[in-house]
């Protein structure tokens, strides 16, 4: 980052993917393809962070988020 310099612009984009029982490998790789997908089409040269969380219903895991921050 340039201290004092140009001004950077992060943005956060957020991927949601249900999780099923006994599939959840396959639905991950498809989300790493879409994810990479995206960074692909929108010329993405420094991703800042990348993270998951998963989402819950009645106590069980039934999805799962991925947050992307990058810069442009």
């Amino acid at each position: 980052m340039e201290p004092f310099g140009e001004m950077l612009m992060i943005k956060v984009k957020t991927f949601g993917e249900p999780l099923q029982p006994f599939k959840a490998r396959r639905e991950l790789d498809e989300l790493d393809a879409r994810i990479n997908h995206f960074i692909h089409e929108n010329n993405i040269s420094k991703v800042i962070s990348v993270s998951d969380s998963t989402t819950l219903e009645n106590g069980n895991t039934c999805g799962l988020i991925r947050v992307l921050v990058y810069e442009v």
